[in-house]
């Protein structure tokens, strides 16, 4: 059987992974699916070819599988294409998106194989606050919210920063404070669980009337021991 962890690169679908991992579902491989558009319904689309470097640091196989087209139904195709296989757990890092986690629960049954979301209707609060806890390099890599500025992009998502997107939303005007709706999105560079740390060689900002990216151009592994690996480029 096979372990398949859907992972986008950010926080909360490689902390389940891990806690996947730790809990008796030992992960095999790190799956992306990787949307042509832009504005996605279903995945996270910033920055996915640094997964494949997530999963050297980590250790696991890691697998990319197009999105082609446009719209739901196109999605649900290419995650069952993706998911379709040995009949191992299917982990993912769904908090609160009801359509995302129906989505995921169908398309699940519909391959003959058991979902596994522990980050699943807990507090987000309390999630992001694990995932610092828990030794994760996270970077804001995408902002799309009112009061969420490209100086934010960059910037190391710790205890200090959770405590601003928690204080915007209690007075109404912020996000989500996991960005579980797309509010901001993430990249985790290094964690406990990796053998090496992802270096940014260069990165840009991209500013639009509605959002901002930080786009990530070049990038390498650095082993925790110091020593350099070769550069990674897609």
């Amino acid at each position: 059987m096979t372990v398949t962890a859907l992972v986008s690169g950010g926080k909360d679908s490689l902390y389940a992974a891990y806690l996947a991992d730790t809990q008796g579902r030992t992960v095999d491989e790190l799956v992306v699916l990787r949307p042509d558009d832009g504005d996605s319904l279903m995945f996270h689309t910033p920055n996915l070819d640094w997964v494949a470097l997530q999963a050297e640091a980590w250790g696991k196989a890691h697998r990319s599988v197009p999105v082609r087209g446009r719209g739901e139904a196109a999605e649900l195709t290419a995650l069952e294409a993706a998911v379709r296989g040995p009949a191992g757990w299917i982990v993912a890092g769904a908090i609160e998106s009801s359509f995302q986690w129906s989505r995921l629960l169908e398309v699940a049954g519909r391959v003959g194989r058991p979902l596994y979301a522990p980050l699943w209707r807990k507090d987000p609060g309390r999630v992001v606050r694990e995932e610092i806890a828990a030794g994760l390099d996270i970077r804001i890599v995408h902002v799309a919210a009112e009061r969420l500025g490209p100086e934010l992009l960059g910037r190391r998502l710790d205890l200090a920063l959770l405590a601003e997107l928690e204080q915007r939303r209690a007075g109404g005007r912020g996000a989500h404070v996991a960005g579980e709706g797309g509010e901001y999105e993430t990249l985790v560079l290094d964690a406990p669980f990796f053998s090496s740390r992802i270096e940014v060689d260069d990165a840009e900002p991209v500013v639009a009337p509605s959002s901002a990216s930080w786009a990530v151009r070049r990038a390498h592994l650095v082993p925790k021991s110091g020593r350099r690996t070769g550069r990674v480029t897609p």
